[in-house]
């Protein structure tokens, strides 16, 4: 196979890890709520959802490893620990919202069913298909994506070129932190540091030198990257000039707003169907990995693969009939906590490794995680005792009190303590 074949390849199979349902209802909400700056929080978010996810790749690209290579040179232990913090979430949170989306898309538009129903049987199916390791699921995946492509391109085409009135002021007080930490609910960073992997062993098996893959991952990580703004960057726009038109928070009801207006029910019906069948299958690809994750860890026990299958998928079905806004709202503390630590991970894999050394990584990994209980205890309820702290800290106000304590140790600790070559 030759290499611009493998680029492309490897740029489709990368999109399709990072696109997802939950990337489908984030970006029209945020162009809805940013309106005549939609520009800034579109930057904002493709920073935290297009370009450090895809970074992630090119690390696991350098380090040729797991994830548990990612942190390990804070500690083993550490590694694990940040490991099973990883799983949890994953498990937690995106894979029942695949659920949710499913629900109020497919579901509660068209038929009478309770979101526990539609859980319990959803995961049902998905405990099946990962106890079963169907490859029917990778044969519907290389036919799904294109077709979500394709009628989000429509929509956003017919979309913005529609008549709309002059757009609104933004409703964010800080408009491109807002995109930025929005780009946390993707989960994308942390789905690069979890699969990325994968990626990277597929293309070894193909064979080739390692100059070679590296090339074919920075070129298809690029073509992947701009696919991903493009679909963000319409979306987004859309949703701006929907800001006027009509008034709701509720961002499955704006996308299926957006879909009905360019395409009619039909289209409508069909893109619920599609992305109902992305759902599926990401919410098995989470399970199957956690499981696979649990299994290594305990000698290789096919036992424990079920169990944990087992747990997810109970797990599923009660976070899954909340409805999407609340499954984000209670994501927020989380990944207030994980994804900086993910975000400087995967920039410290990234640059070359006499800058970041043993004493310099582990140094401001734990700086990121010292300057990051802040923010997340006050996400969790008690901002009125943060506050004062978070307004003391740079960029504490807008949730980003981790970025330059961490930058600052890192670039002190190359002053002091690198090593000499």
């Amino acid at each position: 196979m030759g290499l611009t074949k493998r680029t492309f390849i490897t740029a489709f199979a990368l999109f399709s890890l990072f696109f997802g349902a939950g990337n489908l209802v984030l970006p029209p909400m945020l162009g809805y709520n940013a309106g005549s700056s939609w520009f800034l929080v579109l930057l904002g978010f493709a920073l935290s959802a297009v370009v450090v996810p895809i970074l992630a790749i090119y690390g696991h690209a350098r380090l040729q490893g797991t994830m548990m290579d990612f942190a390990r040179k804070v500690s083993p232990l550490f590694a694990l620990v940040y490991c099973l913090i990883v799983y949890a979430i994953s498990v937690a949170l995106p894979a029942p919202r695949t659920a949710s989306v499913t629900y109020e898309m497919s579901i509660a538009p068209y038929f009478d069913m309770s979101p526990l129903a539609l859980s319990s049987i959803y995961f049902i199916l998905v405990l099946i298909f990962a106890l079963n390791r169907s490859k029917i699921l990778n044969l519907i995946g290389k036919y799904l994506t294109p077709l979500i492509i394709i009628i989000l391109l429509i929509i956003i085409c017919v979309g913005l070129l529609g008549d709309y009135e002059p757009l609104r002021a933004s409703a964010f007080d800080n408009t491109l932190s807002s995109g930025l930490l929005e780009g946390y609910q993707t989960f994308d960073a942390i789905g690069g540091v979890v699969v990325g992997g994968v990626i990277v062993i597929s293309l070894g098996m193909q064979g080739g030198t390692f100059e070679q893959r590296r090339l074919i991952i920075a070129k298809g990580g690029l073509i992947a990257g701009l696919g991903l703004l493009i679909i963000y960057g319409g979306l987004i726009a859309l949703g701006a000039q929907y800001g006027t038109k009509i008034e709701t928070d509720d961002r499955t009801a704006l996308l299926q707003l957006l879909s009905k207006d360019t395409l009619g029910n039909v289209g409508t019906v069909f893109l619920g169907v599609l992305v109902s069948l992305a759902c599926f299958t990401t919410a098995v690809g989470i399970i199957t990995g956690t499981a696979d994750f649990f299994k290594g860890l305990f000698g290789n026990r096919q036992q424990v693969y079920q169990i944990t299958a087992v747990i997810g998928c109970i797990l599923g079905v009660g976070m899954g009939q909340l409805d999407v806004h609340s499954i984000i709202v209670v994501a927020v503390p989380a990944l207030m906590f994980i994804y900086p630590i993910t975000i400087v991970l995967i920039l410290l894999n990234v640059l070359p490794r006499k800058y970041a050394f043993a004493k310099a990584f582990k140094a401001t990994v734990i700086t990121t995680i010292i300057f990051s209980i802040p923010d997340f205890l006050s996400s969790v309820g008690f901002s009125d005792h943060m506050q004062s702290v978070q307004n003391t800290i740079p960029l504490g106000s807008v949730g980003l009190g981790w970025l330059l304590p961490a930058v600052t140790i890192f670039i002190l600790f190359n002053i002091a303590f690198k090593p000499k070559l």
